[in-house]
């Protein structure tokens, strides 16, 4: 699933927008709300099916958002131990999420990418990859950065989706109007192709929703909205 953007602005803000690409047969995910658990504040949108989430905010002043696969297209099995929906939720209940990510077991878990965004003093980007059999974490430079799943796009394809963001220039300074302006990348990118453009639609599988988080100072905005398709 999913198609996601980062992009720093200033020093110390963020944006970062997820296209959530799922088959059209799941079930329906709830809107993005407050919960608290083991005492902790989440923000995310839930799961229909499994409960978990593919992106979320908590009080740790983290973001994490979640790709499926890892560096390439796997083989599905039929069943896994635990959903990666779920592990999304316990990462953002951790205090050290370095730590956690080389601590936690992963054993019998789907593939995944996890982009995860900490702000403190400062903002840090990690990129938190499980291929199967290894763990791979590491911390990113603040510059812009598309990532496309490796379960629905082929090197290929990835590479047109980083080159259509390449070409995506932002002429504002103005955190509203580049928010704005992203969102109308994830509309709109692509070459008319709807197997590989931004906004996914294939037979069984297309983009259900399109979820921003954008850091403005001492505010952490959301804006999450639902994609109708013909299908």
């Amino acid at each position: 699933m999913c198609t996601v953007t980062y992009l720093p602005v200033n020093d110390n803000n963020f944006i970062l927008t997820s296209s959530r690409d799922v088959p059209f047969s799941r079930e329906k995910a709830l809107i993005p709300k407050k919960y608290i658990e083991n005492g902790i504040e989440l923000y995310y949108p839930k799961d229909g099916q499994a409960g978990g989430t593919w992106i979320g905010t908590s009080e740790k002043q983290r973001l994490i958002c979640l790709l499926n696969g890892g560096f390439k297209k796997h083989q599905q099995q039929d069943s896994y131990a635990r959903s990666r929906g779920m592990i999304v939720k316990d990462l953002l209940k951790t205090e050290d999420i370095s730590k956690a990510c080389k601590e936690i077991d992963l054993e019998d878990v789907e593939p995944f990418t996890m982009v995860i965004v900490e702000w403190d003093f400062k903002i840090f980007l990690f990129e938190f990859v499980w291929d199967g059999k290894q763990k791979h974490l590491k911390v990113l430079p603040q510059e812009p950065v598309i990532w496309s799943s490796s379960t629905l796009y082929n090197d290929e394809m990835k590479q047109l989706r980083k080159d259509w963001f390449e070409e995506f220039k932002v002429e504002s300074v103005k955190p509203e109007a580049i928010r704005s302006e992203i969102l109308e990348f994830h509309h709109k990118a692509g070459i008319g192709d709807p197997k590989i453009d931004i906004i996914m639609n294939r037979p069984k599988v297309g983009t259900v929703s399109i979820t921003q988080v954008s850091k403005n100072k001492d505010r952490i905005q959301w804006s999450y909205e639902e994609i109708k398709q013909n299908h």
